[in-house]
This record gives C-alpha cells, sequence and structure tokens, in this order.
C-alpha cells in the first residue's frame, strides 16, 4: 500500500468558490496511476465475474474509474449499487449504519468486490461485509481509495486500498462536507 503522502504536491492549495483554501493530499495524477494499479492488483486476486458494488455516494468517482481500469484486465465486471449512510451532513460518523439503497442483484454465489472510498471507523464497511456473507455471496473482497487506519473502530482492513491516508477529514474526488466538494478532481482536506 503506498505511504501517507505519495501523489502529494508539496505546498499545493486550491481556493474554492466558497473562500475555502484545500490543500491537495493526493493529486490526480497519482490517483489516476493508482487506480491503474489496484485494477492489475485486484485481476490478480479475483477471477471471471465479479459484481462490483460501490457503496453510496462517496465512492461513486472512485467506482467508476476502477470500473474502467478493471475493463482492461480479464475480470468481467457487472455492477450494482449498494447505498449505506452513517456521517449524515456532519464530518463524523454516527456510529449507526443504515441502508439507503439495496441492491437489485442476488449476491448468493457471486464474487463480489465492495467499492468504498474511505475505510475509517470501519463500521460502514464491515456492515455491508456481514450483509453481503449473511446473504451467502461467494467471496466478498473489498476495495477502498484510501485507509484511516487511526480511526479505526471496527476490527476491518480492506483486500485492496489505494494510499494511506493522514488522520484527517478529507473532500474532492467524490468525498465531501456536506454535499460540497465532491466535483474536485483531487483528495485533500480543509485548513
Amino acid at each position: 500500500m503506498p505511504k501517507t503522502g505519495e501523489g502529494r504536491q508539496p505546498d499545493a492549495f486550491y481556493s474554492a468558490a466558497g473562500g475555502e483554501r484545500i490543500e491537495v493530499l493526493f493529486d490526480a495524477a497519482a490517483i489516476g496511476s493508482r487506480i491503474e494499479a489496484l485494477a492489475r492488483e485486484i485481476a490478480e486476486g479475483m477471477s471471471g465475474d465479479v459484481l462490483v458494488v460501490p457503496i453510496l455516494t462517496g465512492s461513486f468517482v472512485f467506482a467508476a474509474d476502477l470500473i474502467r481500469a478493471l475493463q482492461k484486465t480479464p475480470l468481467t465486471p457487472v455492477v450494482d449499487f449498494l447505498s449505506l449512510a452513517s456521517y449524515g451532513t456532519g464530518n463524523r460518523s454516527g456510529g449507526r449504519v443504515e441502508i439507503l439503497r439495496d441492491l437489485e442483484a442476488d449476491p448468493r454465489g457471486q464474487d463480489i468486490l465492495l467499492v468504498d472510498d474511505i475505510l475509517d471507523t470501519g463500521r460502514t464497511l464491515a456492515y455491508a461485509v456481514d450483509l453481503l456473507t449473511a446473504r451467502q455471496a461467494g467471496r466478498v473482497a473489498s476495495c477502498v481509495l484510501l485507509d484511516k487506519v487511526a480511526a479505526r473502530a471496527v476490527a476491518i482492513e480492506p483486500d485492496y486500498c489505494g494510499f494511506e491516508c493522514p488522520d484527517v477529514f478529507v473532500v474532492g474526488y467524490g468525498m465531501d462536507l456536506a454535499h460540497r466538494f465532491r466535483e474536485l478532481p483531487f483528495v485533500g482536506r480543509i485548513v
């Protein structure tokens, strides 16, 4: 797993329309390069048809890029979505996970790749893994763009990870603060 700060541009800042200054932690080039490598790693560890299940909403940008990268591998990704909520509009997990949108596909016997933006407390990802395991999925693997190890409240580790994330609240590349900043092509923190 790349170390914290790999892909970071020193002293790179972005000024948002609302006047916020955002420090770039992982730039677009580093993210793109890492996603290509992740797709190859996933293809080495999985085979055939894989049900790719992005956990919405924060993972949608990462998942789209990862699915396109998986198309260049021998895998045959099939996509369905699971929408879970634990943050609401704040920047701290509430500790309770709820299903906002369930899968349409039957996961029974299928190999599944859960895709999430960030693994922090671990509650959301653990909930999703447990849910799909209880529904008799075949193998359930997880892929996260960011792993914030310091914030872990549940014992879970991702099978595939883009970057180790410092213990700060991040935005961009699909991740938000009260529905803002998802459109940024990088991951950063508001300073």
